[in-house]
């Protein structure tokens, strides 16, 4: 089977079905983090919320104050 017939054959598959492929391939992709190397500005952009961070550690929210805020919509 060719890599056109293989496309055309998830396609065709039921959303839910699709969905866990792409679960399931971006879990093998996952395992491999230098197979996706991070770009300059995306390492400058997590060096800076770092340095964010470091200058003032109770500035941000916790997991569950963020997941509180979902849930009010705000």
């Amino acid at each position: 089977m060719g890599k056109q017939e293989l496309v055309a054959e998830i396609l065709s598959l039921p959303l839910e079905e699709r969905m866990e492929l792409v679960e399931a391939i971006w879990a093998s992709i996952s395992t491999v983090p230098d197979a996706l190397p991070l770009t300059d500005w995306q390492k400058e952009e997590l060096d800076r919320r770092l340095a964010e961070m470091d200058a003032d550690p109770d500035g941000g929210l916790t997991m569950e104050e963020v997941f509180a805020a979902i849930r009010r919509g705000k």
